[in-house]
């Protein structure tokens, strides 16, 4: 997987970053709750991108070691406090175990707001952890101190919508990193049943076509449809060179037991399974009717 790199490493290779040709050394061993009409009135100031939308930075954010973006869920509210969505191995915590699932932990972490073009527009604040994992999934949820509107009103930003539907397979799609401001288009290839790292097992994960060659500190990239709008999954590994199975060499486990390895080919996690998690308000709650997210 695209683990996390040292912040202060990588803010000095920053500036020859479009000049990297391979990945980098990585740093360590590693509701049924209704929308209310108010509700849907407030959420149209936050609406998704129009179709056919060129993809650029907007809604994206910097972690000292990740990518992100600011989400919204398709229900999600104006006033309702913001969502930062990246991976759950960029946690500040550390790579949470399989089978572990983090929920409602503080947190102090700051993410910098990127424009369109990739500028710094300001720094955004977590409040806490909403909610981490790398057990089915590879996500973590911050939820920050500031709404949508304030966010809005503040720097003139929206954020990308998570889909409420699976990818489908030959989708156009950009893989947008804030870490690195710079973004990889490519195609849906198809999908892993099993996606299978180390420890680790991922469900269902999308495969890139060649065009995305992600490199470390694209984890947590918003994986963006490139027609809707739309993100559509979330950056987190890649087969760096053609071992099976291991750390830095995700492999692929169909239903039939059967091993595939795709050298040099990319991986993200599928995120429609995130809205059916949040009721209103944006509240996580894991009991929900047709949330499927590991719980604790």
């Amino acid at each position: 997987m695209r683990k996390p790199l040292i912040g202060v490493l990588a803010a000095v290779l920053v500036a020859g970053a479009t000049t990297l040709a391979a990945p980098l050394a990585h740093a360590t061993t590693t509701a049924t709750t209704a929308t209310t009409a108010t509700n849907a009135v407030k959420a149209a100031a936050i609406a998704p991108a129009p179709a056919d939308a060129a993809v650029d930075f907007t809604g994206t954010v910097a972690l000292d070691n990740c990518s992100g973006s600011l989400v919204r869920m398709p229900g999600s509210a104006g006033s309702d406090p913001a969502l930062v969505l990246s991976n759950g191995h960029c946690l500040e915590s550390g790579m949470p175990g399989p089978g572990q699932v983090v929920t409602d932990q503080p947190s102090s972490r700051t993410f910098t707001l990127l424009d369109g073009s990739g500028a710094d527009l300001g720094t955004l604040n977590a409040v806490k952890v909403v909610y981490g994992a790398m057990t089915d999934t590879d996500i973590s949820i911050y939820q920050l101190d500031s709404s949508y509107d304030t966010i809005q009103a503040q720097y003139g930003i929206a954020p990308l919508t998570v889909s409420a539907d699976h990818p489908a397979q030959g989708a156009d799609i950009r893989v947008v990193s804030g870490y690195w401001k710079r973004i990889y288009s490519c195609a849906v290839d198809g999908f892993a049943y099993r996606l299978r790292e180390a420890d680790w097992t991922f469900k269902d994960s999308v495969r890139y076509t060649s065009g995305c060659n992600v490199i470390g500190g694209t984890s947590g990239s918003p994986v963006v449809d490139a027609n809707s709008g739309l993100l559509v999954a979330v950056n987190n590994t890649i087969n760096e060179n053609g071992q099976s199975c291991t750390l830095n060499n995700p492999c692929e486990v169909d239903q039939s037991g059967t091993v595939t390895v795709h050298q040099g080919i990319g991986y993200a996690q599928e995120t429609y399974v995130i809205p059916p998690c949040f009721g209103a308000g944006n509240v996580l709650d894991l009991t929900l009717p047709g949330c499927v997210l590991p719980r604790p």
